[in-house]
């Protein structure tokens, strides 16, 4: 145990400081989130951490509307009477979904689609990390369903929105939140043979490492399905981030062990831990390759596994994904 504790430290650590230690572009949302009048804007786990921040900063830049998911109504309140004294002129209202549940995020797109008539932005924000074996509700690893299967369930069906929002208006943009925790997955990146089941030995690491390697499971698959999806549907932009390390609510059921790992890397502080995912909705096209993975602030991220650079993963995982939400939809 201690051992493969060692060995996972110094993996997480490493992959990370890289990019930390590198040049990166300044940043100010203040001044260089364009006026976002006209559009509309979805972001998933908006209740508390980066998606309440950037629902907070992208307000300040006059959207038309903005939908936020979440499962805490009275948090959601909060938020809205909050951005209401700030942004008055900004319409939001938000949608009642747990991301983990297929049939809640079938009815959360369901009412996204009644409401909006366009959509610019998707953020897809929600998650989780590094918590105990579970299934979801609908017989997955539960960190897979959550922050990988739900969300790209929630782009199937804002798929035909998306498109035309891009036709009509020459961009529309779903913005993935991935991890440099993807370097943790198993080496077949997505153990598609286990998937339905908790997985509670994946990897090599035991104990607190299998977490992170489940964890990490779910972030290769954000990050292949923003580069699969982009691929496909070229008029869209798609863009996988990785906001930084920042000590946000998911910290808050982590064990000692678990968190110990995240102890040795640089931090983002949290108020500026929305600042990534705000750059790469705003930013101007021009500046962004599509498919691409991103790290703080705004460089292209090093893939430091074969898993994360295997189109073959990428194109497999989109095909699976496919046929377990068409056999989902069908029930």
């Amino acid at each position: 145990m201690v051992v493969d504790t060692v060995e996972y430290i110094t993996r997480a650590s490493s992959s990370y400081t890289v990019k930390a230690n590198s040049t990166m572009p300044f940043f100010n949302p203040e001044k260089d989130i364009p006026s976002l009048a006209g559009k509309v804007i979805l972001i998933t786990g908006g209740t508390a951490g980066l998606g309440k921040g950037s629902i907070v900063e992208l307000a300040k830049h006059s959207p038309e509307h903005i939908f936020f998911t979440g499962r805490n109504q009275k948090s959601a309140d909060s938020l809205i009477a909050s951005v209401k004294r700030t942004a008055p002129g900004v319409e939001i209202d938000f949608i009642q979904c747990d991301v983990s549940s297929l049939a809640s995020v079938n009815d959360a797109a369901a009412t996204f689609i009644s409401k909006a008539s366009r959509l610019d932005i998707l953020m897809l924000n929600a998650g989780i990390m590094a918590v105990d074996p579970t299934l979801s509700v609908d017989g997955y690893e539960i960190q897979f369903a959550t922050n990988y299967l739900g969300h790209t369930l929630l782009v199937r069906r804002l798929l035909p929105l998306l498109l035309s929002t891009a036709e009509r208006f020459g961009d529309a943009r779903v913005i993935n939140m991935t991890s440099t925790g993807y370097a943790q997955a198993p080496r077949n990146g997505v153990d598609f043979a286990t998937i339905k089941t908790t997985q509670e030995n994946l990897g090599t690491l035991m104990g607190g490492g299998s977490k992170w390697a489940r964890y990490g499971q779910s972030k290769v698959a954000q990050m292949l399905y923003s580069q699969e999806l982009a691929k496909r549907y070229p008029a869209l932009t798609s863009l996988s981030i990785h906001p930084g390390v920042i000590e946000t609510g998911l910290f808050d059921n982590v064990s000692f062990l678990t968190k110990l790992p995240t102890m040795f890397m640089k931090k983002t502080p949290v108020a500026e831990g929305h600042y990534m995912q705000c750059w790469g909705a705003t930013a101007a096209r021009s500046k962004l390759q599509n498919g691409e993975y991103y790290e703080p602030m705004g460089v292209v991220g090093k893939r430091n596994t074969s898993a994360s650079k295997d189109t073959k993963l990428a194109a497999r995982l989109w095909e699976w994904t496919e046929k377990e939400l068409e056999a989902f939809e069908e029930k």
